[in-house]
């Protein structure tokens, strides 16, 4: 979707859900008003966040603003890395089979299997003992 200039895109892994907006711009990449080196510390996971603007060779041509929430910071990566991807196939759908090749507009659907009445957990069970 996109609105003068500005295209929108959602991504999602797990409990994260990410809003992007992305607009043309010298490559400033702002998570829920703070600097992405702030809001990451870890250097793998603004890698992740920036692996499909590298990909297209995009990295200084957009400004992008991220609404994120939920789930723990590694899946908030894969959320926004799922959202840019999607928003660099709306600007372009040119990028569409190099960014599908690469596996990134593919949503991860994986998430925490629920536990059952009965057990310790989704599977495990409590220890067994016949006496």
């Amino acid at each position: 979707m996109s609105t003068s200039n500005t295209f929108y895109a959602t991504g999602k892994r797990k409990t994260s859900i990410a809003r992007v907006y992305m607009q043309p711009g010298k490559g400033i990449i702002r998570i829920n008003d703070r600097e992405m080196d702030e809001y990451f510390g870890r250097k793998t996971l603004r890698m992740i966040v920036r692996e499909p603007l590298e990909l297209t060779e995009n990295s200084n041509r957009y400004d992008i603003s991220i609404n994120v929430n939920g789930g723990g910071l590694s899946g908030q990566a894969y959320a926004i890395r799922h959202g840019i991807s999607r928003a660099l196939q709306g600007e372009n759908t040119e990028l569409r089979p190099a960014l599908k090749k690469a596996g990134l507009l593919t949503r991860d659907a994986r998430k925490k299997e629920r536990k059952k009445y009965g057990l310790a957990g989704a599977r495990k069970a409590y220890q067994f003992s016949k006496r």
